[in-house]
């Protein structure tokens, strides 16, 4: 099996999209922002912390480009960048499909071991 060569992906931006995914809360957020754009008010009515907590997580996945947030009238409104997200789902699949090429070449090592034991 040919492996691709990896893709040419800025590994500073992937740090800051892992980091930032790094948090429970942060998660939370971006899970809830995967049915759609919401204002900070309802993203932070979940949780129990104050809505300048909330707001510094939304900082973070902002400076990380995970979301982006705009002013409508008085509100601030977030949703999912799927652009920067689907380059950390890009980064993982890559790694998958290594590992799996990896573990199968080593399944098959090992059964001919056994067959040349026997």
């Amino acid at each position: 099996m040919q492996m691709q060569q990896p893709s040419v992906i800025d590994e500073s931006a992937l740090d800051d999209v892992f980091s930032a995914l790094g948090h429970p809360a942060r998660r939370a957020i971006v899970t809830r922002l995967g049915r759609g754009e919401a204002t900070v008010m309802e993203l932070a009515k979940p949780f129990e912390m104050s809505l300048p907590a909330v707001s510094k997580h939304l900082v973070v996945l902002e400076r990380a480009g995970v979301i982006t947030r705009t002013r409508v009238g008085r509100s601030r409104r977030c949703r999912l960048n799927g652009a920067v997200l689907q380059t950390a789902e890009a980064w993982l699949i890559e790694r998958r499909e290594f590992w799996t090429a990896n573990l199968a070449s080593f399944a098959d090592f090992v059964e001919r071991q056994e067959a040349t034991d026997d």
